[in-house]
């Protein structure tokens, strides 16, 4: 009840945080960080989100594990990464670690790992997955998933994974192999960790946040991480390519130009209205500024020592998702069946606030791109996530396109995959 009450409210709403220049006001500190959390409930029978006008939704899946993450095979069937994280030893310790603990179980998120991949599949083309099998488990909190050819890759959260796959199947029983060994240790703050291959299939992108929340366990501990890698699929060999990235999640190639964009969730403990999250493009060898600053050159006056040299450097990211929404899922446009107002652009989920008051997020919003840029103000996709009361009848996390165009959405406190199409 005491972390419930803690904290200043926002003087800005979320929109004033959104979008190619996001007002950001003087940062505001206090000795017991804003918490404000969104209890997590669960739906109640016959509930779903509230999809936006010329859309509907239904769930595709039901009584699933903590899904938080997807990938649609180019057969049409649908890999749910059932996941949580990891046991950190490292990671509670204090009363800062306690009120984590605390503020985590209460929003859902404390719920051992499942540590498996379940296949989905519509045998019958009625919007409802009807075959249910486990494709792979006893993993180590999975999150991303890539096809390439035969070869499945999971990135565990300690490691990049590869397993034979053949088309159809709905179980894996072939051993795997480890491809490389990604960051994780006894504290492993941000332990999910994300794929998506090259359009040529010969490398992957992986990424990796950071350990703290702005080093303040030294640089040291976050040796390569706050980046999305570069992985040579034939050497296995790899290297940082974009850094600075608090803590990247979902990535996705452009409609247009093909570029590479990703979200990113920004640091925490500057007050209600800092910092916003953000999608942005990710150019090769660029520094997005963690942990020095944040928005280019907004120093952070925490980090010691400063870096005024990076700084200097860093690049702005092109657009922002509002303040503590924790934009996570991201999927492209491309292959989409939804209305033209959806025809191009990036389709995000956000899982939602636990340190800002009022909340930000629980919503999944698309931005609307031209020309492989974006080019509008965000639509919102789904919402009501949240009761009247301010509890979560679920937080959405992955999203992707189905093989027919739909939009799928992982929910993670409602145990759901929810699937938006157009209205009839």
């Amino acid at each position: 009840m005491l972390l419930a009450a803690c904290g200043e409210p926002a003087r800005l709403t979320v929109a004033a945080g959104t979008g190619p220049r996001p007002e950001l006001p003087s940062p505001r500190t206090s000795l017991i960080p804003t918490v404000h959390i969104a209890p997590a409930r669960g739906w109640v029978d016959g509930a779903t989100p509230l999809a936006a006008q010329g859309l509907q939704v239904h769930a595709f899946a039901r009584g699933l594990d903590h899904p938080r993450w997807l990938l649609v095979l180019p057969n049409g069937d649908v890999l749910v990464a059932e996941t949580n994280g990891p046991p950190r030893p490292g990671d509670g310790g204090g009363v800062k670690g306690w009120a984590m603990g605390v503020v985590m179980k209460s929003a859902g998120a404390a719920v051992p790992s499942a540590n498996r991949i379940t296949l989905l599949r519509d045998t019958d083309g009625d919007g409802v997955a009807d075959l249910r099998s486990v494709l792979l488990d006893g993993l180590a909190s999975p999150f991303g998933m890539a096809l390439v050819g035969d070869q499945l890759y999971v990135a565990n959260t300690d490691a990049l994974r590869r397993f034979p796959y053949r088309s159809g199947q709905t179980q894996i029983t072939a051993p795997g192999v480890t491809l490389l060994a990604l960051p994780a240790g006894t504290i492993n703050h941000h332990w999910t960790k994300n794929l998506i291959a090259s359009r040529d299939g010969s490398r992957l992108y992986v990424t990796v946040g950071s350990n703290s929340n702005v080093a303040e366990r030294g640089m040291a501990a976050e040796a390569e991480r706050a980046a999305i890698w570069e992985v040579d699929l034939a050497t296995g060999q790899h290297r940082v390519f974009a850094s600075g990235l608090r803590n990247p999640n979902g990535m996705a190639w452009a409609p247009g130009s093909g570029a590479l964009w990703t979200v990113v969730n920004e640091r925490d403990e500057l007050g209600s209205d800092l910092v916003p999250d953000y999608l942005t493009s990710v150019r090769d060898g660029a520094f997005y500024g963690w942990p020095y600053s944040y928005y280019g050159s907004h120093v952070d006056a925490r980090v010691q020592p400063p870096r005024p040299d990076l700084v200097a450097t860093a690049t702005v990211p092109d657009y922002a998702l509002g303040p503590h929404t924790a934009s996570l899922g991201l999927a492209s446009s491309a292959g989409s069946r939804l209305p033209a107002a959806f025809a191009e652009g990036m389709f995000i989920g956000q899982h939602g606030s636990w340190n800002r008051r009022p909340h930000s997020g629980y919503k999944v919003i698309f931005v609307p791109f031209t020309g492989g840029r974006p080019s509008g103000i965000p639509i919102d996709v789904l919402t009501r996530f949240l009761t009247p009361d301010g509890d979560a009848s679920g937080r959405p996390v992955g999203v992707a396109i189905d093989r027919q165009g739909a939009l799928l959405v992982a929910d993670d406190v409602g145990n759901v995959v929810w699937r938006v199409t157009a209205a009839p």
